[in-house]
């Protein structure tokens, strides 16, 4: 059983999390990190080998995440603090950032450059409720939401969403074949991409909007294991 647990990394959803997590007692608890995100994560340091493309979309997280009372990532921290009480092992299972955004950008278009920095500048000052009207609006319907962005934004959608999806479920796969029992924390804007390469597995998702009003059906399960890391880099 693979469990998509789908966060919002600028929500409040730490402790919602974390008891997904212990109820599922996984083997495994796999996060949408590689191992420089990871480090600077948990660190709490910032690593000067992700480009500047990805230290913008940082800010801005961070400054929308303080509107919501929370930090940045701390559902992951959330996610590795769980995991250590269970005894599951964690899996970094994100293409690396610096790689991602060098092709990202390399393959935009002039016009996609420029709307992306344009829609960065301005989502320095987007409030609270705008978030979370543009959340209704995905929640309403995620495919048609993923559709324009890809429309508009046809390099963005490849490169940050559909080659990661596929990296991921490559790496769910892999560890499956070993697990039994795997948890993995991904935006949620992933799952949908995640569930159609992950046809041949049994997967159970609880997603954001669940997550958030604390409508998520607790159990338990019954594995433990020592914490180990496992990274696969391409």
């Amino acid at each position: 059983m693979i469990t998509l647990i789908g966060v919002g990394h600028v929500f409040a959803i730490s402790e919602n999390v974390k008891d997904v997590i212990r109820s599922r007692r996984p083997e495994v608890v796999c996060l949408e990190l590689d191992p420089a995100r990871y480090h600077s994560l948990m660190q709490r340091e910032r690593s000067g080998s992700v480009p500047i493309q990805y230290r913008l979309l940082a800010y801005f997280q961070t400054r929308m995440a303080g509107k919501f009372g929370t930090e940045v990532g701390s559902e992951m921290m959330a996610a590795v603090t769980a995991a250590g009480e269970v005894g599951a092992s964690i899996a970094l299972i994100d293409m690396d950032a610096a790689r991602v955004f060098a092709k990202l950008w390399a393959k935009m278009s002039i016009r996609e450059k420029l709307n992306l920095l344009g829609g960065a500048l301005v989502g320095l000052v987007l409030s609270k409720q705008t978030v979370e009207k543009e959340m209704d609006k995905y929640e309403t319907n995620e495919a048609e939401y993923l559709e324009t962005l890809g429309r508009g934004f046809p390099s963005v959608k490849e490169v940050l969403i559909d080659d990661r999806n596929k990296h991921m479920a490559d790496m769910l796969e892999s560890l499956s074949a070993k697990h039994k029992n795997i948890v993995a924390v991904v935006g949620d804007g992933h799952i949908p991409g995640l569930l159609q390469s992950l046809k041949s597995a049994e997967v159970e998702t609880i997603r954001l909007k669940d997550i958030r009003a604390g409508n998520v059906e607790l159990k338990q399960g019954a594995v433990e294991h020592t914490v180990t890391f496992w990274y696969r880099n391409e």
